[in-house]
Parts: C-alpha cells; sequence; structure tokens
C-alpha cells in the first residue's frame, strides 16, 4: 500500500479511534457500563461476537468496550439518507465500520453472512445477534443457526456477549435515549473445531454449537427463555 492509499486508511484509522474515544467518553459519563470478561476476547485473529439484543445502542455499545474493533451489520437506509441528517448517518456508520444490508432483499440474510465471512478472512472481529432481530419482550429467544455456520465456515471461536440494561436506555417505541446503567459480559470462547473433528453431521452440527452459545449468552444475562 503507497501513496494517496496509504494516507487514506491512516486517516480512516485515526478518524475511527478519535469517534471511539468521544462514544466512549460519552458512554462511561452517561451509562457507568460494568464490563466483564473483555479478556476472553482474543486480540488478534478471526471471532464472532454473539450477542443477546434488547436495543439499537447494542451495537454502538458493544464496539465500544471490546478490546478491539467489531464490525457489525446496519440497515442499509443509515447509509442512503439525504440532507444533513443523511451525510452525518453515513459519515457515522461507515466510520464506525458497520455494513450496510438491504433488509427488503430476499438474499440478504445469505448476503449478510458471505460480508460477515469476508471480514473474518481479513482476520477480523464480527459481531451477530443469534436470534436474528431485537426481542421485543425482553425474553431471550432461539438462536438461528446462522452464527454457526459463520464460525464453521470461517474457523471462528464464538464468544458469547450478554448485554443488560440497554432496553432501559432506549426503550421500544421511545426515540429519545436514557440514563440508566448498562452491563457487557463477555463470555469464554467456544471453539467449533469440535463439531468438526467430532464428524457431526452438519446441520446437527450447527443446531448444537448453536446452542451452545446462547446458553452461555442465557447464563450471563439472566433473561427467561421465551416459549
Amino acid at each position: 500500500m503507497h501513496g494517496r492509499a496509504a494516507v487514506t486508511v491512516h486517516n480512516e484509522r485515526m478518524t475511527y479511534r478519535v469517534l471511539r474515544l468521544v462514544l466512549s467518553l460519552l458512554a462511561f459519563v452517561l451509562l457507568r457500563p460494568q464490563v466483564t470478561g473483555r479478556n476472553n476476547v482474543p486480540r488478534n485473529g478471526a471471532v464472532i461476537l454473539a450477542s443477546n439484543h434488547l436495543s439499537f445502542i447494542d451495537s454502538i455499545l458493544i464496539p465500544i468496550v471490546a478490546p478491539r474493533h467489531v464490525t457489525f451489520l446496519a440497515k442499509a437506509e443509515y447509509f442512503t439518507g439525504r440532507g444533513l441528517k443523511g451525510r452525518l448517518s453515513r459519515w457515522f456508520f461507515t466510520t464506525v465500520g458497520m455494513i450496510p444490508v438491504q433488509r427488503d432483499d430476499p438474499r440478504a440474510g445469505q448476503r449478510s453472512l458471505e460480508d460477515a465471512l469476508e471480514v473474518l478472512r481479513r482476520g477480523g472481529a464480527f459481531g451477530i445477534y443469534p436470534e436474528g432481530t431485537r426481542s421485543r419482550d425482553g425474553k431471550l429467544h432461539q438462536g438461528r443457526t446462522g452464527v454457526a455456520w459463520l464460525a464453521l465456515a470461517g474457523h471462528a471461536p464464538v464468544v458469547p456477549v450478554a448485554v443488560r440494561g440497554t432496553d432501559k436506555v432506549q426503550p421500544i417505541g421511545k426515540r429519545l435515549p436514557r440514563l440508566h446503567r448498562v452491563e457487557v459480559h463477555f463470555g469464554k470462547p467456544i471453539d467449533p473445531q469440535r463439531q468438526i473433528t467430532a464428524g457431526t453431521k452438519p446441520a446437527q452440527a450447527r443446531r448444537e454449537l448453536t446452542d451452545e452459545v446462547m446458553a452461555s449468552i442465557h447464563r450471563m444475562s439472566g433473561q427467561e427463555l421465551a416459549a
């Protein structure tokens, strides 16, 4: 990498670091997050952070308190808005490294996994919500097997993550956030290699690995399980 390309990458990294610092200061002053298990997140190499999902701010909070850059998906509307608000939104989500996804695309799910796999192949950290969407009743719902597919295809460990209290910061239906203390807990990494070496059938391996991830999230979050 030479010349302008190197300068551009350097500037992007500096912008990200400054934005992350500002967001971190705001979060620690306003939300006072209690964080445990940061040492469970590998500092290098591909890794998946699989979390429960209670609020929009989860995708901001987890990268702030994680010990490395974490990429999440974000709906494409955040990148396509017009006017000053649209430009600010596009700059923000691009700077923090989020990947746009067209939710009305019939192949959105598969495209999302392909984008995530590319992050892992570059040795990055990717954040995912195995439930597929934010919990609207506060309960922990069954995980979808996309997280296991990604772990097995990308040969990446899965670090279970549990957030608590973020639903109180921005309750469903409320546009303005509220002050409330939050918690983020990082569990011990789960290695998908066990399913690979055991010779388990692919569909069964994905289900078993997903259930193991969700069980760890459940232990840390204390959420009631959805029926």
